[in-house]
């Protein structure tokens, strides 16, 4: 695909943003390869997982590249509701889990792009930030929604208004990372997690995934009771059967997603 790898490794799927030159920034090309990518997970019953990485050592994804992405000539009217308007994050939408490793910078674009993640593991020098404010602009894909929601409206605002960047050991102190991994080790421990929750039944997986969220955006009591209906769809589940028959027999269960 040119600017971003794709490989398939058992039921996990890794995605390579590859400018590194560029600090692997997202050029329209490079916004297009993804969107390529996220329909291949989703659509491809095989993959159960996938992770998300950037090429080199320095940058995860600087975000857009701004040498190349001016305003196009249509008018935004015409792209809102035109063919496709779907930006490189949007088509993030899976149930299917997706692990960040976030091996360098992670700004703009790519601090976002790493937000509609699942799951974020960085390396002990990556950095953190939305410097949009700076260049005249906003956090257009996510960035002022999703931000706050993972570390608090007040450390958002911070990151938000300032366009100050945070370091990794002060994202997992906020919430918005989940480990710091040695650089070395980043990517194969990712994709170990993958290879574990790809184990899973992956019809479970996949609606825990939509429990978390869309139940957040609920009150608690209609939450509570979505969860006991997708439980109630789960309950006669081949997998199901497959998960108590294995526990029984001390073995390793066969899920087939059915």
């Amino acid at each position: 695909m040119g600017s971003v790898q794709f490989s398939v490794t058992g039921n996990v799927a890794t995605v390579t943003l590859d400018r590194p030159d560029a600090m692997n920034a997202i050029d329209p090309e490079t916004e297009i390869a993804l969107l390529d990518c996220w329909r291949r997970i989703d659509g491809d019953g095989d993959i159960r997982a996938a992770v998300l990485t950037g090429a080199g050592a320095k940058a995860f994804s600087a975000g857009a590249d701004l040498k190349k992405t001016m305003p196009p000539a249509e008018s935004y009217a015409a792209k809102a509701f035109g063919p496709g308007d779907h930006s490189f994050v949007s088509g993030l939408a899976t149930d299917k889990p997706l692990i960040c490793a976030i091996n360098g910078y992670a700004l703009g674009g790519g601090l976002e792009l790493a937000l509609a993640c699942d799951i974020r593991l960085a390396a002990p020098h990556a950095r953190f930030g939305l410097p949009e404010v700076r260049v005249g602009t906003i956090p257009g894909a996510g960035g002022t929604q999703r931000l706050p929601r993972m570390v608090g409206a007040s450390d958002a605002m911070l990151m938000l208004l300032t366009g100050d960047m945070i370091d990794a050991a002060e994202a997992l102190r906020l919430g918005l990372i989940s480990r710091i991994v040695p650089a070395e080790d980043l990517v194969a421990e990712a994709q170990a997690l993958a290879r574990r929750i790809a184990d899973n039944a992956p019809l479970s997986v996949r609606a825990i995934k939509r429990l978390v969220k869309e139940g957040g955006a609920l009150p608690l009591d209609e939450a509570m009771r979505l969860e006991r209906l997708v439980w109630g769809l789960l309950r006669d589940t081949d997998d199901r059967i497959e998960g108590r028959r294995a526990f029984q027999e001390k073995r390793a269960p066969h899920y087939v997603g059915r």
